[in-house]
């Protein structure tokens, strides 16, 4: 399909210019120094082999980029998707005194167990109670990630969009965020979700055990969340995450390949290029 084909390709090049400057990095510009490792943590290096540490110095500089590259990737899907994406969107409306405050409440219920007994989440309910609020209108302001729309039927969705693992502060920030999003009147959006691009517990959500944005969702009932391929599918529609997966199986053998050999200076292992998500 052609439009499947240019997302695929959109991907690709997301990707790789993100791998590009990290090799980049790593190569050139803050390579792994021996010596200096060996200065810095003598018991480190007499006890544990510098591959060890070479790895982690990788793995930082490659995995701090990834955060904005999340968004960048969502961006593409919406685009070809919905039919609009992009990052950054500020979305101001009027919201009632009571509401905000009922927001308030129900954050820090959440935060703050009463008599020790901490409140599970519950959208449904939260949402339900906010939005009884009334009083007069005051001006707020949203920032969301993630703002698509889609084109065809005129409907406007925001998503807070995280790493697969999520701090509690960030998860509390974005929860009211969705909430002002949803209780202003006019309605700016459609919709707004508290989205993460994959689950790396497995593939079922409610295998989903990282526990600090539990605190406030439910991760595994509230709609309001997606995670992974419903995501993805929401943003881009049918097949997305499917070609998703595609686009970084096609490139990801030969940036294996690289850092085997330019970057650890070693042989690629057997096998090293049947892996696949």
């Amino acid at each position: 399909m052609p439009e499947q084909d240019g997302m695929k390709a959109a991907i690709q090049e997301v990707i790789k210019a993100m791998m590009d400057r990290v090799m980049e990095n790593v190569l050139v510009n803050d390579p792994f120094l021996p010596d200096e490792h060996h200065a810095k943590r003598p018991l480190y290096a007499a006890l544990v082999p510098d591959e060890i540490f070479k790895g982690s110095h990788f793995e930082r500089r490659f995995v701090t980029p990834f955060g904005s590259v999340w968004e960048r990737l969502a961006v593409v899907a919406a685009s070809y998707g919905l039919g609009y994406g992009t990052t950054g969107r500020t979305i101001s409306g009027n919201v009632k005194e009571e509401r905000l405050r009922r927001i308030t409440e129900v954050l820090n219920r959440l935060e703050h167990p009463a008599n020790g007994v901490r409140i599970k989440p519950d959208w449904d309910k939260e949402l339900a109670y906010v939005m009884a609020g009334g009083g007069g209108e005051i001006p707020v302001t949203v920032i969301c990630d993630v703002y698509a729309e889609d084109r065809k039927n005129n409907r406007r969705y925001a998503f807070e969009l995280k790493a697969p693992l999520p701090n509690s502060d960030q998860t509390k920030v974005s929860k009211e965020k969705i909430l002002k999003l949803n209780a202003m009147e006019p309605r700016q959006i459609d919709a707004a979700y508290y989205a993460l691009p994959y689950n790396p517990y497995g593939v079922r959500r409610e295998d989903y055990a990282w526990t600090f944005p539990a605190r406030w969702f439910d991760m595994k009932k509230d709609e309001v969340v997606l995670i992974g391929n419903d995501f993805w599918e929401t943003i881009g529609g049918l097949g997305t995450y499917q070609a998703f997966i595609s686009a970084i199986n096609e490139i990801g053998v030969g940036y294996r390949e690289r850092i085997y050999r330019q970057f650890l200076g070693i042989e690629p292992p057997k096998g090293f290029d049947t892996l696949k998500l």
